[in-house]
């Protein structure tokens, strides 16, 4: 099985923790343990928050200022059109950026939103 590792700078991982928690990403980990934490999004996905410091030793340039500039656009998929507003709804509620109403182009309905970072984000639901 291939696994993906979406690795983010963050200001905070407390925050950041927190937030994505209230997506329903869950941690092993009980206590933040240095510059990074780990979060699980699917049994082949997972999310590693790390502190902007650590994350500019590890990549060896700045970090993007999302205020400013998109890196990139990390897509999920949802099982229901339901579920992609639900979690829209709950990132906005954590405090994140809702993107505006969903979009549908054919068989695809998206909504994105940015994270407490900045972080563009989209669910997605692919139907018949």
């Amino acid at each position: 099985m291939t696994m993906t590792f979406i690795n983010l700078p963050v200001r905070d991982l407390t925050t950041a923790a927190e937030f994505y928690r209230a997506l329903g990403f869950t941690s092993e980990q009980a206590e933040l343990e240095g510059d990074s934490l780990a979060l699980t999004i699917s049994d082949s996905t997972r999310l590693m928050l790390h502190l902007r410091s650590a994350f500019e030793e590890y990549t060896g340039v700045a970090v993007t200022d999302t205020a400013s500039n998109r890196e990139v656009i990390v897509g999920l998929t949802a099982e229901s059109r339901e579920q992609v507003d639900e979690l829209v709804d709950r990132a906005a509620v954590a405090g994140g950026e809702s993107l505006g109403p969903g979009t549908t182009d054919g068989r695809l309905y998206m909504r994105g939103f940015r994270d407490l970072d900045g972080h563009q984000w989209s669910f997605l639901h692919m139907h018949g």
